[in-house]
């Protein structure tokens, strides 16, 4: 086959490898690797989602970043997940921690390493988090995370070295008949899988309309901290932060309002850098200076779900992860890539992997 992938992001660059491996791969990317959505997302990983389908796609994403790591410029760091709810007295807190209670037992029955804690045992287990006031946490033991630019770009090398032709600084769009469209003019492959994040809806407006829409959020990186903390959630305040280098990485300064993908703040605002400050606090007691700080796009669609799969004949697309697409990148590639050479125009090779629609949860 010869197939295309529209979007060098983690998705797409993860795709061009595996496809790579059975098939003539063209990639079109309208910058260079990891210039969107993967080269300012966090890089956390875990297997902690109570649906099934989540559970087994997190599960062989991790096994699949382990087993990747360490070929190149990029490595994975083992580290807990932990997410947690406060005592506030809120009853919207109340019902967060029994969630979690809830979805800690769900993931245990789908065999994932989850543990339950109180207040007293995260404050023994981590004794640089801040846990007097929790009321409940739970712990994914099997995570860890990642420098998404660096995964981007040296799975981009490996795809290279199977003999997929990567071009950057080629925009691309699909005609009605799903053949990709850029300055040079029209080519046709048997199949096209378009991963361009928050501009895959114009990439494929005229092969069909897909709800999904581009929202901003915000991190920042601290200087060096004398903290080790395991990568948390903070449910009750909406935040989360991770190991980084010598310092921390602090996120989730979400602006739910729908972005211009080629027209958007790229600078964190004030009032995040700010309340930056007020999380560090409130998770481990201290808090440290701002090294650098940036926003990024996420894409949303309005069920929570992403859209992974075929839109039309011969076009897949993969796009709507609210924010968890890079997590989910070697497991979804490696279904869709085997979904795509089943099922690509002419084309009855090997069977098709299945639905790789999930339920997000965080």
């Amino acid at each position: 086959m010869d197939i295309a992938v529209v979007g060098g992001g983690a998705v797409g660059a993860t795709l061009a490898y595996d496809l790579a491996e059975d098939a003539e791969v063209t990639l079109y990317e309208a910058d260079e690797l990891a210039a969107g959505a993967s080269g300012r997302a966090a890089g956390l990983c875990y297997d902690a989602f109570s649906d099934r389908r989540d559970a087994e796609l997190a599960t062989r994403a991790l096994e699949r970043f382990r087993g990747l790591a360490g070929g190149g410029g990029f490595a994975f760091t083992d580290c807990p997940y932990v997410w947690l709810v406060r005592e506030t007295g809120e009853e919207a807190d109340e019902r967060r921690a029994a969630e979690v209670r809830e979805q800690a037992e769900r993931m245990r029955d789908h065999g994932l390493d989850v543990t339950t804690l109180s207040g007293e045992e995260v404050a023994a287990r981590f004794p640089g988090v801040v846990g007097g006031d929790v009321a409940v946490a739970a712990v994914a033991e099997s995570a860890g995370y990642a420098d998404p630019e660096s995964y981007t770009k040296t799975i981009g090398l490996l795809a290279r070295a199977r003999g997929a032709d990567i071009r950057e600084g080629t925009p691309a769009t699909l005609t009605e008949d799903g053949d990709v469209r850029t300055a040079d003019g029209i080519e046709e492959h048997d199949a096209v899988v378009v991963a361009a994040g928050a501009h895959t809806r114009e990439v494929v407006r005229d092969v069909a309309p897909i709800p999904v829409k581009p929202y901003r959020v915000q991190a920042l990186v601290t200087e060096a901290a004398d903290a080790d903390p395991p990568m948390l959630f903070d449910a009750t305040n909406g935040f989360y932060l991770r190991p980084h280098g010598e310092g921390l990485l602090v996120g989730n300064g979400t602006e739910p309002v729908e972005q211009d993908p080629d027209d958007w703040d790229r600078e964190a605002d004030t009032d995040f850098r700010e309340d930056c400050v007020t999380y560090q606090e409130r998770a481990l007691g201290w808090s440290w200076p701002e090294a650098r700080s940036w926003a990024g796009l996420c894409t949303a669609t309005p069920d929570g779900d992403p859209l992974v799969g075929e839109l039309a004949d011969g076009v897949h697309v993969a796009t709507g992860w609210q924010g968890h697409g890079f997590m989910r990148a070697p497991a979804v590639a490696e279904r869709l890539a085997a979904q795509v050479l089943g099922e690509g125009r002419g084309y009855r090779g090997s069977t098709p992997a299945g639905s790789t629609g999930t339920n997000s949860s965080r």
